[in-house]
């Protein structure tokens, strides 16, 4: 089964705006794993305006499902995720300042930085997946760098879902069954939703985990944050 991981930045936006502690951020977390959900993830950035360091130390000693910690390999990063030793930590290719995540890496010419992280993490038994879109010369690279997983970027397949489902998640499906064949452990997100889930997790072969943030936060204005959970959940098991 694949796993849903919770990506709770959008929940830190919200308590940042009045620079107090409501909405509780790890009060949050700890719902989300009591509502089913099987991992949380954040990515802290250096502006800190959303995910701050603290919050990841906070999150580190009362998360019990798998905890993923995202973010561009500069060595604040490293060295916080060096401390917390979470369960998985994802490499992202944006550097400070970006608004989002928005293209996977570029495994060919970042390999020597990638290389070194990698095997940084490894030593202290950490979990590494690479933000990668579908070009099968990334995936492979990530192998090469030593990478134990890789997440998809999925907003390509987001958009284009609406107008042609086939089309959408034909490069993934693809990109999925080359992560199998090489020994890559498979992660997807960004822009997944209720509406294109279901079928992204039917026609990606060996998908492991999914990250969920923006939308499933969204949702949850309207419905609940259980209900909402519940809803992602059964869609990936649909």
């Amino acid at each position: 089964m694949t796993r849903l991981s919770v990506n709770i930045n959008k929940v830190a936006t919200l308590r940042n705006a009045r620079g107090q502690n409501t909405p509780n951020l790890i009060q949050v977390a700890m719902d989300v794993e009591r509502f089913g959900a099987e991992g949380i993830t954040v990515h802290p950035r250096p502006d800190q305006r959303h995910i701050r360091y603290d919050d990841v130390r906070d999150l580190s000693s009362v998360v019990t499902s798998e905890f993923n910690v995202e973010g561009y390999p500069n060595r604040q990063f490293i060295d916080l995720v060096k401390e917390v030793k979470p369960a998985q930590v994802t490499l992202v290719p944006d550097k400070p300042g970006a608004l989002t995540s928005n293209a996977g890496w570029d495994t060919l010419k970042n390999k020597f930085l990638l290389t070194e992280v990698i095997s940084e993490l490894k030593d202290l038994g950490i979990r590494t997946s690479l933000f990668t879109g579908t070009d099968p010369v990334f995936i492979e690279g990530a192998k090469r760098v030593g990478a134990d997983r890789v997440e998809l970027y999925t907003e390509p397949y987001a958009v284009l879902f609406s107008k042609n489902k086939p089309s959408a998640v034909k490069p993934f499906s693809e990109a999925g069954a080359l992560a199998l064949e090489l020994g890559l452990g498979l992660n997807a997100g960004h822009d997944l939703n209720r509406e294109n889930l279901a079928y992204f997790a039917a026609n990606v072969p060996a998908l492991m985990e999914v990250s969920i943030g923006h939308a499933l936060i969204s949702d949850a204005l309207y419905f609940g944050l259980e209900n909402t959970v519940q809803m992602y959940l059964s869609k990936l098991n649909d």
